[in-house]
């Protein structure tokens, strides 16, 4: 609001210059862009990340299998334990040789990674497989996709409102250094004048 009333006091102002004019036109402008155009661009990367991740999240359901796996052996390698202090207990996982059946009935067998803290022959665990049994990773589920597609639209918003506050201070950059060209003109022309007396006479 204080844009807009600076603006209208200096419609009139004998003293003001054009470049306050086209100051006030621009921080105006800056404005009502960050203020509707950053949210309504946030809104639409948004929603079109929206509807593009809940349509990979029914994707993965319809592709993606939760089979029971049992272990068969240990494998001969293990993967390193993660430091405790900076990873959570989910990123502890052992390798072992394990058998499962595809969703299409066929019957797998291989190394696969588990998170049995102490994995022995026999026991069951869950695995995800595509139809044909061959390891895939957990499906996206739709509040992680809902979360993603919020920090999209976000920082969308957040990316237009600070170009559009960059391009306000480019552009007052250049009528600040157009000023200061006005000024030393205006000082050339004063300056073989400057300090003699009767020179306004």
């Amino acid at each position: 609001m204080r844009v807009i009333g600076g603006l209208w006091r200096w419609r009139h102002n004998p003293v003001r210059r054009t470049t306050d004019l086209v100051e006030s036109w621009v921080a105006l402008a800056a404005l009502l862009l960050v203020l509707v155009a950053a949210p309504v661009a946030g809104s639409l990367v948004g929603s079109a990340a929206q509807d593009a991740l809940q349509r990979s999240v029914r994707d993965q359901r319809q592709s993606r299998h939760l089979v029971r796996a049992t272990v068969v052996a240990r494998a001969d390698e293990r993967t390193p334990r993660p430091d405790p202090e900076i990873s959570s207990r989910r990123a502890a996982r052992s390798r072992v040789v394990a058998d499962w059946t595809a969703p299409d009935g066929t019957r797998r067998h291989g190394p696969v990674t588990t998170g049995l803290k102490d994995p022995r022959p026999g026991d069951r665990f869950a695995l995800w497989t595509d139809r044909r049994g061959r390891i895939v990773t957990r499906p996206l589920d739709s509040g992680t996709a809902t979360a993603h597609a919020a920090l999209a639209g976000l920082g969308t918003a957040m990316v237009t409102a600070g170009l559009v506050e960059s391009i306000r201070r480019l552009v007052l950059w250049r009528l600040v250094r157009r000023r200061y060209a006005c000024w030393d003109r205006a000082w050339e022309r004063a300056g073989p004048d400057w300090g003699r007396a009767g020179a306004d006479s």
